[in-house]
């Protein structure tokens, strides 16, 4: 608010007092009234000195306002020559700096058109050396066709063809090398080639068939099997301890049980039960303790024969007997007796080779897998409770080993384990042994003979012995003598490489020539 107006606001506000101060003192008493009005005069004209002082120093104080606001206006003022001033220097400067670039730029331009058309002229020269040159080997590779009666590319076909019937017979000569250095060493080192060799065609275990089917005459003995409220049927199952299942397959019933021996006794007592016709507990009973005695006396002769057929006549008895309870299991469907005697004659011709005792390789092999007889009873790997068993009736410890190790569940200990081991894979993988093995077989003839044809200059191929030789027609045309050599080492190294086989595969390769005339 302005100075002025706050000195009249002073003033009014004073009039407005002494003119209420003198009423009031004119209504009390009329003789007061020349003192009012001097009293009143008296604070009107305080009042105007007042009123002038605080005038003066509001002029003051507005003076001095206008002149702080004047220098600080000044002081901005210079602020902004002195930043417009230090501006402009810098746009001066940058100016001649980007004088200076163009101008340097400028020389650079002129150097590098400079240099361009030097490069430009060598460029030419280069050319027309280099047509020169060209023109001149033309006329040096025409004069040497001449010379020399063929073309370039039939100049390279023939060294090529030289380098490469070169290399053919250095390779040949070197295999032939190889070979016979291999056979002078062959007597040092067979047995450790072969039994580190052997280990690669171990198989896994299979699994045991876990059912049997028994035919009956007709579906109305299915009825009398089961018997009133079911009681024949339980009293079966309770003394057989075997699944006996009947659905509704005509004129069958199925016997399901993972315990072999347990399941043919089943079979006997249920085929005496079915041909004898009175089926009832006691006379299920009756059948039940016949058909075991029967069994028993099945698993005590094979046992025997096993035993008998393998030479061995120092096994204990229990083993035997254990041995002989291999005749109701198969494996894949292998019958594991049969297996295990086919395992012992490998394992006793393998040893023999190798000069290793024949007994104790026929032994391991013939009780290697010993523990699938029980194995349904024990847990754990047939091979590890094969070789528990052997150790409980105090077998050979190289024979225990042997057991337990063909399966690589524990270390082996000596050569006869990897005897065990190969055997027992030779005898799985053998044509139709295993019901599995017939396409797997008929698969690796034919993976043999594709490896084969996929060479150059082969004609035809024969996988013979069960895939365990294969012979390589070639036309002569194309195979020499020597490349005949290489190439049955490349397709026995690309059969290592691509394939699983028991023992090795023989490969032989036949180069024949023929000439042919005629008597006219």
């Amino acid at each position: 608010m302005p100075m002025t107006s706050i000195v009249l606001a002073v003033i009014v506000g004073l009039i407005v007092g002494a003119l209420i101060i003198y009423m009031v003192m004119n209504s009390k008493a009329n003789g007061k009234v020349k003192s009012a009005h001097e009293q009143a005069d008296k604070l009107i004209h305080e009042a105007e000195q007042q009123a002038n002082e605080i005038k003066k120093d509001a002029q003051a104080q507005s003076k001095e306002s206008m002149l702080a606001a004047k220098e600080e206006i000044l002081k901005q003022k210079q602020l902004a020559e002195e930043e417009e001033k230090q501006r402009n220097q810098d746009i001066r400067e940058r100016e001649n700096r980007v004088s200076q670039r163009e101008a340097s730029l400028d020389r650079r331009s002129n150097t590098l058109d400079k240099r361009e058309e030097q490069i430009s002229s060598q460029q030419s020269s280069i050319d027309k050396k280099h047509n020169e040159v060209n023109r001149i080997l033309n006329q040096t590779q025409n004069e040497l066709e001449r010379v020399a009666a063929m073309t370039s590319d039939e100049a390279r076909e023939k060294l090529l063809n030289d380098v490469k019937e070169s290399v053919t017979v250095k390779s040949a000569a070197i295999i032939r090398d190889a070979e016979q250095r291999t056979k002078q060493e062959a007597d040092k080192t067979a047995r450790k080639i072969v039994s580190l060799a052997i280990q690669r065609v171990a198989s896994d275990q299979a699994n045991d068939i876990t059912v049997t089917s028994v035919h009956i005459p007709s579906d109305e003995l299915k009825g009398r099997i089961i018997g009133r409220e079911g009681r024949n049927i339980r009293t079966f199952e309770q003394l057989t301890g075997v699944n006996l299942i009947i659905d509704d397959t005509p004129e069958t019933v199925v016997l399901s049980s993972f315990d072999p021996v347990r399941r043919e006794i089943a079979r006997v007592a249920l085929e005496n039960l079915i041909s004898d016709g009175r089926i009832h507990p006691a006379r299920i009973e009756e059948m039940f303790n016949k058909a075991t005695e029967t069994v028993n006396e099945q698993i005590q002769e094979a046992g025997d024969q096993a035993a008998f057929d393998a030479n061995i006549h120092d096994l204990h008895p229990e083993l035997i007997k254990i041995l002989g309870r291999l005749r109701y299991r198969t494996s894949y469907g292998q019958n594991v007796l049969k297996h295990s005697l086919e395992v012992a004659n490998l394992a006793a011709i393998m040893a023999s080779e190798l000069g290793l005792d024949e007994k104790i390789a026929k032994r391991a092999g013939l009780l290697h897998d010993i523990g699938k007889a029980v194995d349904h009873e024990i847990e754990g790997s047939h091979a590890v409770i094969g070789g528990d068993i052997c150790r409980r009736y105090k077998e050979n410890p190289i024979v225990t080993n042997a057991v337990e190790a063909h399966h690589n569940d524990v270390e082996p200990q000596s050569e006869y384990a990897y005897l065990v081991m190969a055997a027992d894979a030779m005898s799985a993988a053998r044509p139709g042994a295993r019901r599995e093995s017939a396409e797997n077989y008929i698969k690796r003839l034919e993976k043999l003979e594709e490896i084969s044809n996929s060479h150059d200059g082969v004609e035809r191929t024969y996988a013979m012995q069960a895939g365990r030789e294969i012979r390589v027609m070639v036309r002569p045309e194309d195979i020499s003598d020597a490349q005949a050599v290489v190439l049955a080492h490349d397709i026995a190294h690309q059969i290592e490489d691509e394939m699983e086989y028991p023992g090795q595969v023989k490969v032989t390769v036949i180069r024949e020539s023929r000439a042919t005339d005629y008597a006219k």
